[in-house]
């Protein structure tokens, strides 16, 4: 199995994970990034998986379907709007593509129906098997950050971002946005003395240098310097109360005044 960070926009990536023979995609905001993929390796469309309804998520569908396999399908989160139909899905639900289990985990904060998508490791490396497990958020968990609140609230992302810390550390995190330099300098102020940040921001920038993705993370490395996995640690909410001395000590409040803070942040 190989997983490929597709350039799409300015800052997005549209997810492909393939066998060498068939592949899936995720979040395809534009089709052409993912019509030359499959064209150049010789890949059959076996699904699509679309984590929630933001144009630059769901632009591609309608091309793409095209595409499709005579056996493929769109998967959506079945409590948003999306431009083609799709195999709704929502949490608990799971389901198999290219040989692999898929597992839905409703995700809501920044749209109310978000959904993700957790691919649990099953075996050893090996041809058509997953040596690790693979994590497709979309837009709720960004490497150092997490996605704003467009029509969720902060319990809710709390208790998303909670369930994405809690899967397995060795998890591969493929966020849909290159945001990772940003979201570590908002990091690095909410706690200047975590030397992870630091670290991780150096390796970051030479990688960027070199025109490649920061991405995948891992859960393991989120959960040392994500700030909104890191709320009920006493460095994070002494910055969030410094930022909104109104709030409590209460992790969820210090979600919310860390996304006010990063909203702001420059």
């Amino acid at each position: 199995m190989e997983l490929i960070a597709l350039p799409a926009f300015t800052d997005n990536y549209i997810w492909l994970l393939h066998n060498g023979r068939q592949a899936l995609v995720v979040d395809p905001g534009e089709a052409a990034p993912v019509k030359e993929a499959l064209t150049t390796r010789g890949l059959e469309l076996q699904g699509i998986l679309v984590t929630h309804h933001h144009g630059d998520h769901v632009g591609g569908l309608s091309e793409l379907t095209e595409f499709l396999s005579p056996t493929g399908k769109v998967w959506g989160p079945a409590h948003e709007k999306m431009p083609v139909p799709v195999q709704p899905l929502q949490g608990g639900d799971h389901f198999e593509l290219l040989g692999l289990r898929v597992e839905v985990m409703d995700v809501p904060g920044h749209t109310a129906g978000h959904i993700a998508f957790f691919l649990p490791s099953n075996g050893p490396e090996a041809p058509g098997v997953l040596p690790t497990p693979v994590l497709f958020c979309g837009d709720t968990l960004f490497s150092a950050g997490c996605g704003r609140l467009f029509e969720g609230t902060p319990a809710q992302m709390f208790d998303s971002l909670s369930q994405l810390g809690a899967l397995p550390g060795n998890t591969r995190v493929c966020c849909a946005h290159e945001y990772t330099l940003s979201n570590l300098r908002f990091a690095h102020a909410v706690e200047p003395g975590n030397a992870a940040i630091v670290e991780h921001e150096a390796w970051c920038q030479a990688e960027r240098a070199q025109h490649r993705p920061t991405l995948p993370s891992t859960i393991a490395l989120e959960l040392q310097i994500n700030p909104f996995l890191r709320c009920s640690q006493t460095a994070v909410r002494q910055a969030a109360q410094h930022f909104d001395p109104r709030i409590g000590p209460e992790p969820v409040s210090v979600l919310a005044a860390l996304r006010q803070w990063k909203n702001e942040f420059r």
